[in-house]
């Protein structure tokens, strides 16, 4: 290398410390910035050229050092758990607050729940079995009827109430789905444009990576990396990004808006409507399978079903007070009187209503012959609750017992789903963690790796200033020895 080339070398352990002060600033700026990747300059050696001419000699040394690129220290695989753990959170995250919701409606076990009032409801005919001939018993039969049938349709609505919600906050779903597959596109041109003009993207791949994960906790979509630098984005096996193309998703046109309709609350493709979107991770997957109605198994969609449990209870409420009820006397002698009637077309839990109106209007007796102390049919209505009654094939018969299972079910199932939160939260929070711990700033190195470049840097200086005064002693004083 000649004394020239000596400045070369400078200039190139200048260029390269200066460039990694700037990269130092750049990460101690960005400390504090969500989402930032911490980034490192990436430097090679520069050899020396082969010596050619009869005035080389042997070994030379290098000529000085290369400026690679600013490299962004992300871990591919680090990110792509990110995203797993982040869909089965959204999912069961979903769940667990719709039916944490559900649970809460139903008051049970208190005072204020069903079971209570239907404790009174019950004991209630029993008084009244014991002085069929006063008119306060049946009084207060009547007024803790009518709070039971508000209950029952207040809980009925409570359910109906969190399928809008669950409802309404798909349909923000699918609009914050389709805003970040259209960034993440647009993102991919930038990316693929700037890394093929030799420029770097990690300010790029940042958002890009915050939007992925975003995705993915929507969707549990997959994440692809392609050659070029973008991303193809995956849902289902099919496309939602991929380069500089997002494609839509929408809910079904047709889809319900209450919960009474009895179609299934789906998600197609917008510019393919005739195809589905398949997801079996994600919030949106979570809130997909809590819309779907119910079904003869009882393996629908949980709020349908919790629905659908409500009206089974009210149905068999009336039918199995009724088909005593119908075989009592009024004070008149006339029977086959009903004690609940209903709306039609309205949910069953919601359509119940009281028939008599007043203690005259009551019809316990046994016979249109019995005196006035006949409690036989109040007594018989009372055993509902105790579960002594039975139907005609001799099976137990009980509302009581209907209501409990429900509760029992929903609890049950709800409790599941919140232990099943709590656990992928855990493993969610885990595995963000160790990404951070990986990809964020430590203003300690930061701090070390300033010293380590400002004194190359200086070092460099040294050099070039020393090769400057060899070169004006060649230049300059060369021959003036003896004068």
């Amino acid at each position: 290398m000649s004394t020239f080339g000596g400045l070369n070398t400078a200039y190139t352990g200048l260029v390269a410390a200066r460039q990694g002060l700037d990269v130092v600033g750049q990460n101690i700026a960005n400390a504090n910035t969500e989402g930032y990747t911490r980034q490192r300059i990436s430097t090679s050696a520069l050899g020396a050229t082969a010596p050619t001419g009869i005035f080389t000699q042997g070994a030379r040394v290098g000529e000085g050092v290369a400026m690679d690129g600013i490299a962004r220290l992300a871990s591919a695989q680090l990110d792509a758990r990110v995203r797993a753990t982040a869909a089965t959170a959204g999912y069961t995250a979903v769940r667990a607050n719709a039916l944490g919701s559900v649970e809460d409606s139903l008051n049970e076990p208190g005072k204020n729940g069903i079971s209570a009032k239907l404790d009174e409801f019950w004991a209630g005919w029993q008084t009244l079995s014991n002085g069929t001939d006063t008119a306060a018993p049946a009084a207060l039969l009547l007024g803790t009827a009518g709070e039971l049938l508000t209950q029952i349709s207040e809980g009925y609505q409570a359910v109906s109430d969190e399928w809008s919600n669950v409802r309404s906050d798909l349909n923000n779903m699918v609009s914050e789905l389709n805003g970040a597959a259209t960034q993440v596109a647009a993102l991919n041109v930038q990316i693929r444009q700037s890394l093929a003009t030799g420029g770097t993207a990690n300010e790029l791949l940042d958002q890009r990576s915050a939007l992925t994960t975003t995705i993915a906790a929507l969707t549990g979509a997959s994440v692809t990396e392609q050659a070029d630098g973008t991303v193809t984005v995956l849902v289902g096996g099919n496309a939602l990004v991929s380069g500089g193309t997002a494609h839509q998703v929408q809910v079904t046109a047709d889809s319900p808006r209450v919960m009474q309709d009895s179609r299934d609350v789906t998600l197609v493709w917008a510019d393919n409507a005739g195809t589905a979107v398949t997801m079996d991770r994600g919030e949106m997957a979570g809130a997909l399978s809590l819309l779907g109605e119910a079904n003869v198994s009882g393996s629908g969609g949980a709020l349908a079903e919790a629905a659908a449990s409500y009206n089974t209870f009210a149905t068999e409420l009336k039918a199995t007070v009724n088909d005593i009820y119908k075989t009592g006397f009024n004070q008149d002698g006339d029977d086959g009187f009903e004690f609940f009637s209903s709306l039609d077309g309205a949910p069953a839990a919601q359509a119940l209503s009281i028939v008599p109106k007043s203690s005259a209007d009551m019809a316990v007796r046994a016979s249109a012959t019995s005196g006035a102390y006949d409690g036989t049919i109040a007594d018989a209505i009372a055993q509902l609750g105790a579960g002594f009654a039975t139907d005609v094939d001799g099976a137990i018969v009980s509302p009581s017992t209907t209501w409990s299972d429900f509760v029992t079910k929903t609890g049950v199932l709800t409790q599941t789903e919140l232990k099943s939160a709590a656990l992928a939260s855990s493993t969610a929070s885990g595995a963000a963690n160790q990404q951070l711990a990986n990809s964020s700033v430590d203003l300690d190195e930061e701090n070390v790796n300033l010293l380590m470049f400002q004194h190359a840097y200086q070092g460099a200086a040294r050099m070039m200033t020393a090769v400057d005064e060899m070169l004006d002693t060649l230049i300059n004083r060369t021959g003036l020895v003896g004068r």
